[in-house]
């Protein structure tokens, strides 16, 4: 038993013709919240406390899909949310609907330890956050001029978009809006257990591109973008929609408690079984200071380290299938 960690930066429809820029800035990042996450488990922080630190990183950085970085609704705002569950009591804080919260993961969090419910949303949840003295901006901050962008290349093709770091080619989505050939680059997130098996999770993210006003995905709801448990802690991307129906990170959990799998057996079937390809990526950790990360889209943003010296830092699924 040791260590382990894992994140996440979004799963989709990432080519591998993704331009040299792109791909070696998101891999730095990943690179480098991965050594904050590492460097804390290695003093001794508890999980909670490290995927909050991590997700929060996350959030900061305008090239993934939450917080600073997250992209705007049909009317041009941001929707925020964001969910985290400790393991071992499997407490957990959820919010939805933000707009001004610099960190959502930080006032999901407050909803576990500070209010006697799990979900907080839209008006409440701002409240709730200005009460508890979180950082705050107006909500103008988030509205980057590349999201701009992004949702109006969006609303011309009539099309909602979860790629946020892929232009909309115009002259097919006009014809297939809401198609599942969008690109699924949404979330972010981490997963990690400390030397004693304790485990957490922690999910955040801006929705998809043109979504409608007032649209909740999976990141959120425990179950389906987030859980943890005893035995497993997980972090899911990718289509919202079919992650709830596929009720993703519980099912993993469920397999290796019900069932016996091991960690990369669970995770392997849920995203290979249970959810259509194309759809979910995810990370996870078990008690037993294991790793892994699944996918069944493109791509997957993606990052992992173990005590015993394992690293790896990815945007494809190695060539074997």
């Amino acid at each position: 038993m040791g260590w382990a960690i894992a994140l996440q930066g979004g799963a989709g429809d990432i080519p591998r013709t993704l331009p040299a820029e792109r791909r070696e800035t998101r891999e730095a990042a990943l690179r480098h919240f991965l050594a904050i996450g590492v460097d804390a488990l290695k003093a001794k922080k508890s999980p909670l406390d490290v995927v909050e630190l991590v997700v929060r990183e996350l959030e900061n950085n305008p090239h993934f899909n939450a917080g600073r970085g997250s992209v705007l609704t049909s009317e041009g705002t941001v929707e925020m949310e964001a969910s985290i569950m400790d393991g071992n009591t499997k407490r957990c804080g959820a919010v939805s609907g933000l707009t001004t919260v610099v960190n959502p993961i930080s006032l999901a969090r407050l909803v576990m330890e500070k209010t006697p419910h799990i979900y907080l949303a839209f008006d409440g949840a701002e409240k709730f956050a200005r009460e508890q003295g979180v950082e705050t901006v107006d909500s103008s901050h988030f509205i980057t001029p590349q999201n701009i962008e992004r949702l109006q290349q969006a609303i011309e093709a009539n099309a909602v978009q979860l790629d946020y770091t892929q232009p909309i080619q115009k002259d097919v989505k006009k014809e297939t809006p809401n198609t599942d050939s969008d690109s699924q680059i949404g979330t972010v997130g981490c997963v990690a257990v400390d030397n004693d098996g304790n485990l957490a999770a922690a999910t955040s993210t801006g929705g998809f591109v043109n979504k409608m006003v007032g649209r909740i995905g999976d990141t959120p709801i425990i179950g389906a973008g987030t859980y943890a448990n005893n035995l497993v802690a997980v972090s899911a991307t990718g289509k919202g929609e079919a992650i709830i129906r596929g009720t993703v990170a519980r099912d993993v959990a469920a397999l290796m408690e019900f069932k016996g799998l091991s960690l990369k057996e669970a995770a392997a079937y849920v995203v290979e079984e249970s959810v259509p390809r194309g759809n979910v990526g995810l990370v996870a950790v078990s008690a037993k200071g294991e790793v892994t990360m699944a996918l069944n889209t493109t791509g997957m943003y993606r990052a992992c380290a173990t005590e015993d010296g394992y690293s790896e830092i990815a945007i494809w699924p190695s060539v074997q299938n």
